[in-house]
């Protein structure tokens, strides 16, 4: 076991933080990227456990890499935020955290998801601080994509990119780490996409499994404009019941690591003066759900784009592998109801649903007008009929 475990498919990427971790003088900042679904976050946790790791390799079993995994270190501070971009008094914070000394680890690191949620005015406020850090000070930006940060930040950290794992990494990942059979890990992480936290909760949660189903299923049976209100209202309920369960089920397997860090049974109480750490995590849970409705929403419209990309493979006669492939009779007749230009208009109806949610506009109503969107129309009847088989 080690703080790696959780990064099939980047042996690129390991092998440089290993290298890293070797020196004793690392970059004092990095920006880590990667598309959604390649561990961003996971691989700026698992670096700080290896940098404060008590036999120095990131081993997971030490007190030092259970508390980072678990987001208790108190050298190491995880920030996020549930705003659609940080404030400068957020920043202005971790910079006065960043010149305070190590308490007992080797390194002050500060993780900073989502860094593309910085606004150039706040940028300019961390860029001091990352350009000529204290020599005891260590920064990890995530983001999706270089391009998503500010030329200003890329030129003063070091890049790690992450690619997408492979499905059959992914799958291994699921059968060695979580007991899953193959054909249970190769389902979960062909519908994810690779996706590995979705493709864990897929894997581990009947009822997510069930959530998603009811999702891709929902473009098949669209008929008329009173099914598209049904089924905007449908998406929006599920993607707000599919945020609490996964913010739920984060909060559970936090809580349970910061047990084991501290010793503590699973049965037993929680002594007076360990209760504020347990209480952060139920309210980092809370503000996790909050901002995982529309991140859950964000989820279903990927998946609904998986349905209308596997429409297209059928239409288009490519041969390849289908993500939705448990679903392959339906879609094949469906595919006989429209043609691949229609088919490419729906998906780009999905993008703007997309752009529209991450600009805050009401979930409920950009569903409304997708769903609407999204009902086959005669005019969309392929010329040359698909075959259905």
């Amino acid at each position: 076991m080690s703080v790696w475990d959780g990064l099939p498919g980047q042996d690129h990427a390991i092998a440089q933080l290993q290298r890293a971790v070797a020196t004793a003088n690392p970059a004092h900042a990095w920006l880590v990227t990667g598309p959604p679904g390649s561990g961003r976050s996971t691989a700026a946790r698992a670096f700080a456990a290896a940098l404060q790791c008590e036999v120095g390799t990131g081993c997971g079993v030490c007190k030092a890499c259970l508390l980072v995994l678990a987001s208790n270190h108190p050298d190491v501070s995880l920030v996020t935020t549930d705003n659609v971009t940080y404030a400068i008094d957020d920043v202005r914070q971790l910079i006065t955290t960043a010149q305070a000394r190590p308490s007992g680890g080797k390194w002050r690191v500060i993780i900073m998801e989502d860094a593309d949620r910085m606004t150039e005015r706040t940028t300019n406020v961390l860029l001091k601080a990352i350009e000529e850090p204290p020599a005891h000070t260590l920064w990890i930006l995530c983001a999706p994509s270089p391009a998503d940060v500010l030329v200003t930040i890329r030129s003063r950290c070091r890049p790690l990119g992450l690619r997408i794992p492979s499905r059959e990494s992914v799958a291994q990942l699921l059968v060695e780490r979580d007991g899953l059979t193959p054909e249970q890990a190769d389902f979960a992480a062909r519908v994810s996409q690779s996706h590995v936290g979705v493709a864990r909760r897929l894997a581990r949660s009947e009822e997510a499994r069930t959530r998603r189903d009811r999702t891709v299923r929902l473009p098949l049976e669209l008929r008329t404009v009173p099914d598209a209100v049904r089924a905007a209202g449908q998406i929006v309920e599920l993607a707000t019941s599919e945020a609490n369960a996964s913010a739920e089920d984060r909060a559970g397997e936090e809580t349970a690591a910061l047990r084991q860090s501290l010793g503590l049974g699973p049965d037993e109480q929680v002594p007076p003066k360990l209760r504020s750490q347990f209480k952060a995590v139920e309210e980092t849970a809370k503000r996790r759900a909050r901002r995982g409705v529309n991140d859950s929403l964000d989820r279903a419209l990927i998946d609904l784009t998986t349905v209308y990309r596997d429409l297209l493979m059928i239409q288009l006669e490519t041969g390849g592998d289908l993500v939705n492939e448990y679903l392959a009779e339906p879609l094949r007749q469906f595919a006989t109801r429209t043609n691949p230009t229609a088919t490419l208009k729906k998906i780009e109806h999905i993008r703007s649903a997309r752009e529209r949610i991450a600009a805050n506009v009401t979930p409920l109503m950009a569903m409304e007008a997708l769903m609407a969107a999204l009902i086959p129309r005669s005019s969309e009847k392929p010329q040359h009929p698909v075959r259905s088989t």
